[in-house]
């Protein structure tokens, strides 16, 4: 089996090619970015390619699986909102819709895309849980989250018109472990707590281990489908402990955001932080059932494994 992974020097790559390369039936990975990954490994072929190049379609002829991991998470500039939110749309879903007709023209087999629960957007008349039915409705001004809910809304379409490649549409929620994207192991780690409207909000997350065993059960399931993947047993916000608590709620805190976020492009994109007024949180149940996925981390040991280091562990939302 030949496996194509975009996004490879990302941070959900760095946990999932290790893995991929393990597995025996596996001969070789190709992995697609424009930066080199850091491991190597005589099965693992570098391709210094965008999604968006013309000639991708060649290098897909006889791949087996696309995993789709490339996507921006931040922005990649600084300034103001409108000099960056057309690159990072061109990246994100012109980019993604290129692909997914490359690989429906190589006749690939099947493309796993990584998804993410951003894209159902963190409302207050949510679901909880949240099922795979559910519309996706993004938060306006959180980029990221408008450009997942655009492209699944794309595939609703796309994955009708075609039928030679199956599309694996895997929500993931917001992955922590020591690979993890710093802004989102921050929030779990960080000393300073917000002021939530609801302090017993539910909070859900996935570790990196999970994201990647969800990945590999997608592929030995070789079919479509949408599959929301999350840690279970969320825990109240509440419960993660913190040093100081600052005076802002997530909304004060967002005006702040936009005034500095024109001088870094570390904070993430604007609404980002409206998401934790609103619950979050899916039912993994279909992933559990059909793919035969089990999570070994719940919501507390996956938080608690990642502040180990730091000597903090979440309160126990059973322990009173």
């Amino acid at each position: 089996m030949q496996v194509l992974v975009t996004g490879a020097a990302g941070h959900t790559a760095a946990a999932l090619l290790p893995a991929l390369l393990a597995r025996p039936d596996i001969h070789r990975v190709i992995a697609l970015d424009r930066r080199a990954p850091a491991i190597q490994h005589p099965h693992l072929q570098y391709l210094p390619l965008d999604i968006r190049d013309l000639r991708l379609v060649e290098y897909l002829t006889h791949v087996d699986c696309v995993i789709h991991l490339a996507f921006m998470v931040l922005s990649p500039r600084r300034g103001p909102q409108r000099r960056w939110r057309e690159e990072m749309r061109r990246i994100n879903l012109d980019g993604s819709q290129h692909l997914f007709r490359a690989a429906a023209e190589a006749s690939v087999p099947q493309v796993i895309y990584s998804s993410s629960v951003a894209a159902y957007g963190a409302w207050p008349d949510n679901p909880i849980p949240i099922r795979e039915s559910q519309p996706c409705r993004p938060v306006p001004g959180f980029a990221y989250s408008e450009d997942k809910a655009a492209l699944e809304q794309w595939l609703d379409v796309f994955a009708i018109m075609q039928s030679q490649t199956a599309i694996a549409r895997l929500r993931l929620h917001a992955i922590i472990g020591p690979r993890g994207q710093a802004l989102v192991n921050a929030i779990a780690t960080s000393p300073y707590g917000l002021r939530l409207r609801d302090p017993d909000l539910p909070i859900q997350c996935l570790h990196e281990e999970d994201a990647v065993t969800a990945l590999l059960a997608a592929l030995d399931y070789g079919r479509g489908g949408v599959f929301n993947i999350a840690a279970p047993d969320p825990i109240p916000w509440s419960s993660i402990p913190r040093r100081w608590q600052l005076p802002l709620s997530p909304t004060q805190l967002h005006r702040v955001h936009s005034w500095l976020r024109p001088f870094s492009t570390r904070l993430g994109d604007p609404g980002w932080l409206q998401v934790l007024e609103n619950p979050l949180v899916v039912d993994i149940s279909h992933a559990q059932q059909t793919l035969g996925w089990h999570p070994r981390y719940n919501v507390y040991s996956a938080i608690a494994r990642l502040r180990a280091t730091g000597g903090q562990r979440p309160k126990h939302p059973w322990s009173g």
